[in-house]
């Protein structure tokens, strides 16, 4: 078993600036400061699920367009 028990890697590791772009975008819609020195320790743990969850529910309904796109044609 692996000692890395993290689970959060990409599976496409080009995304990662489209990723953080989508995590500053959203940040600044519900009104979120995020770090500029990259350390989250001091970010209140609501906000940083009120992030998490809104970029989930976006990345899910970008899931759903496109799902919805395939199955038209």
């Amino acid at each position: 078993m692996a000692n890395n028990r993290s689970s959060n890697s990409l599976l496409v590791p080009q995304c990662n600036a489209a990723l953080d772009q989508m995590k500053y975008e959203v940040a600044r819609e519900i009104g979120v400061s995020i770090p500029q020195d990259g350390y989250y320790g001091m970010m209140a743990t609501r906000d940083a699920g009120a992030l998490g969850g809104n970029i989930t529910r976006r990345l899910v309904q970008m899931a759903e367009m496109q799902l919805a796109g395939r199955a038209s044609r």
